[in-house]
């Protein structure tokens, strides 16, 4: 097991690392983030959507899903800031929100793969 047993605390070093990790209310909306994308429909969501738009009728294709089911899980992840949407007449395209997302997916298919 990986326990300390002379309890050597380094002080010093505690309060320095201590500062560097976010508040409270940020590692919960980090929580809420890796949760969206930890669902295997959400996760083929964005990957889908990593170099081209798509609209829902796509997606569903794609998720080999309802529309009504992508729709439901779009709204999540739109709410997580993770995707944008834009409307062209009746309809609605989505993208990924911001490349911050796009890095995080492709880091982590560079961990997977490696």
């Amino acid at each position: 097991m990986d326990i300390c047993d002379e309890k050597c605390i380094n002080e010093k070093m505690v309060r320095k690392t201590a500062k560097t990790i976010p508040q409270k209310e940020v590692i919960e909306q980090m929580v809420d983030i890796f949760k969206a994308l930890g669902d295997p429909t959400r996760l083929k969501i964005v990957l889908a959507l990593l170099n081209r738009e798509h609209c829902v009728c796509d997606i569903a294709v794609l998720c080999n899903q309802t529309d009504s089911a992508i729709s439901h899980q779009l709204r999540i992840l739109r709410t997580m800031k993770i995707l944008k949407n834009r409307r062209e007449g009746k309809i609605i395209y989505y993208s990924i929100d911001d490349d911050h997302v796009i890095s995080l997916i492709n880091m982590s298919l560079d961990h997977v793969r490696h």
